[in-house]
């Protein structure tokens, strides 16, 4: 009996979760700008119009933008926890670590008054600046994990046939990383994608993608080109997630580490 319940419980809560998101392709295809059933027609004008706009483009742009900026920026933060010692490493790790725990309301609010205050203009680089505080603690745990996996042998050699520690870095190091760099590249992306409070706080008339579509939804001629963008991104998301987890998986058998959970 109990068993039957935790089972109907499972299939009523996974029904709930994605039935909206099923829905998403039924209405990008459906030939009507009004979401409601029954469904009039199959078309793709809005995918079309979709692409055709320019708004978006940019805001995907600068979406990438943000990834990328986060992304370096937790290789380097990665690099210096695991392949370096120094006074205070295992309380600013914390502090790298802790936006994994703040309300992202709070972290978007003492940002925009600490910008405010000083005069600093809002642009993609304030977005950038949040976002980092965000994607870089995900960046991190994805890539301490390729780096601790490393032989440090490897780069001891290195150094021993005369390399620098910029070159063996980059000769020896940066390739057997590269597969969580990758991977943290992804992830960093979809979380950018998915986050709305500190880009509409800080973004000033910098869009990215999160706050483009929010706005879009003002205009209920706008829902269906946004249906269609949400088809694609929910596809995107899935695939960006696939190969992020193929490509952890490949830097931990790489590097001969062992693979301790991941993603998918």
């Amino acid at each position: 009996m109990k068993s039957g319940g935790l089972r109907t419980y499972a299939v009523l809560y996974l029904i709930f979760l994605y039935a909206p998101i099923a829905l998403l392709p039924l209405f990008a295809f459906n030939d009507s700008k009004i979401i409601a059933f029954p469904l009039s027609g199959f078309t793709t004008n809005w995918f079309a119009e979709m692409a055709a706009d320019s708004s978006l483009h940019e805001a995907l742009f600068n979406s990438l933008t943000v990834a990328v900026a986060s992304t370096c920026l937790g290789l380097f933060a990665a690099r210096a926890t695991t392949g370096f010692r120094f006074p205070g490493k295992g309380a600013i790790t914390g502090l790298i670590m802790l936006p994994l725990v703040l309300p992202e309301m709070i972290v978007a609010m003492a940002l925009l008054a600490v910008m405010t205050s000083i005069g600093f203009p809002l642009s993609i680089f304030t977005i950038i600046m949040g976002h980092m505080l965000i994607c870089t603690p995900f960046a991190v745990a994805i890539l301490s994990s390729a780096f601790q996996s490393l032989d440090g042998s490897l780069e001891e050699a290195a150094y021993d046939l005369g390399e620098t520690p910029w070159s063996a870095f980059r000769l020896v190091i940066l390739p057997l990383v590269l597969p969580g760099i990758i991977s943290s590249l992804l992830i960093c992306f979809t979380i950018s994608l998915d986050e709305f409070i500190i880009a509409n706080f800080l973004g000033g008339s910098t869009k990215v993608l999160s706050v483009y579509i929010y706005g879009q939804f003002r205009f209920p001629a706008k829902v269906p080109s946004m249906l269609a963008l949400g088809t694609i991104l929910v596809l995107t998301s899935i695939m960006l997630l696939t190969i992020a987890e193929y490509f952890r998986r490949r830097g931990i058998a790489k590097t001969g580490g062992k693979d301790t959970g991941g993603f998918l």
